[in-house]
């Protein structure tokens, strides 16, 4: 295929669904782990088209949603001190924190800026020398060498007036965390495409291997996933596990190394919190010591807080697999997009905040 337009294609993605069908003996449980995939499967009703056998469940895919509330938490006290310049993009801004919001915290004097890039900071510091200028480092292994570059960027020019709040994390830690769980009950996964595209998946082969459950690397258009999810299924009815990749087109085994290895030179492995899944081990990035200068964290010590998540909220439940959306009695009542009690209402990706943008299209298309 050449173009996007085929991937849109209502007769192969009909084919594939008849596939499903006629393959399906056993009652499968399938998750994908990416935010854009899962607005796409409910924008376009795909697990809707799926039989009554197969179910799919929305993982921890979205950065913004499981960033930890005590890192929200950090970047408003950054953000009200009149020093600091608190960047981000603007997908942060929403997201709740203990008490309130970087969009709340601007409106209150802090000086909050919606960047486009992490190079967008360095003219920011550059123009604000009298400023300690701060990004708010979200993310997978896609955001990351960008961050990676743009922090080297600052050490060679000397840019002491910049600094990140690091909060990035890695999907194969939270995927064996999810397999792990005592409450777990998915069979196979859906692995994000631009996520694999930097890092590969060879790490999702050890995965496979040892908890026995088939991955496949998916894209995000209609066809990829419902083509993927057919991979899945196929894998499951044949009692096989191993990765296969269905965004050939774009991803390669062994990932693109030049971004691994900017990656590395900058950052090390950390164990890190994720809102509603808690501390996984050797889950996220932070800076190594070579560019401890460059750590908001350690500058500014910004001391460590643990906070209780909202008991109102069922966001973690959903992280993990074990609830949707509509699961939560708050759903579309008390949480919206314009009234969030939890991270995943904010993001354009968050589960809660797909299903209630395709709610009533949803209430229309019964399942096959």
């Amino acid at each position: 295929m050449k173009f996007i337009d085929e991937y849109h294609n209502p007769k192969a993605i009909e084919h594939y669904v008849h596939k499903i069908a006629r393959i399906t003996t056993k009652s499968w449980t399938i998750m994908e782990v990416c935010g854009g995939q899962t607005h796409a499967i409910i924008k376009y009703g795909l697990d809707q088209l799926l039989p009554e056998k197969v179910s799919l469940l929305h993982g921890p895919g979205c950065p913004v949603c499981v960033t930890a509330t005590e890192l929200i938490d950090k970047a408003i006290r950054i953000a009200m001190d009149r020093d600091m310049i608190l960047c981000s993009f603007g997908d942060m801004l929403r997201v709740p924190g203990s008490e309130r919001d970087l969009f709340s915290a601007k409106a209150e004097g802090g000086d909050v800026r919606v960047v486009y890039s992490p190079l967008d900071c360095l003219e920011i510091a550059a123009f604000n020398p009298d400023k300690q200028v701060v990004f708010f480092s979200i993310g997978f292994e896609t955001t990351a060498p960008s961050v990676a570059v743009t922090v080297s960027k600052a050490k060679k020019i000397g840019l002491l007036n910049f600094s990140i709040l690091a909060a990035h994390v890695l999907i194969p830690p939270a995927i064996r965390a999810i397999l792990s769980s005592s409450e777990n009950n998915v069979h196979g996964f859906l692995a994000a495409g631009h996520v694999c595209t930097i890092a590969g998946y060879e790490e999702y082969e050890r995965i496979s291997a040892n908890f026995g459950v088939p991955i496949v690397v998916t894209g995000f258009e209609p066809l990829d996933i419902i083509q993927g999810i057919c991979m899945t299924i196929s894998q499951l009815e044949r009692g096989t596990a191993m990765v296969e990749n269905q965004y050939a087109r774009v991803v390669q085994r062994k990932g693109n190394l030049q971004a691994q290895k900017i990656m590395r030179d900058v950052f090390s492995i950390v164990d890190r919190k994720w809102r509603g899944l808690g501390k996984i081990p050797e889950s996220g990035l932070g800076l190594s010591d070579e560019y401890a200068d460059f750590d908001a964290e350690r500058r500014f010590e910004l001391a460590e807080e643990e906070i209780a998540e909202s008991s109102e909220c069922i966001s973690g439940l959903i992280l993990q697999g074990i609830k949707k959306p509509p699961d939560c009695p708050a759903f579309a009542d008390k949480c919206t997009p314009q009234n969030p009690l939890g991270a995943t209402m904010v993001s354009s990706e968050g589960a809660c905040s797909v299903y209630y943008r395709y709610r009533k299209m949803r209430q229309e298309l019964p399942r096959r």
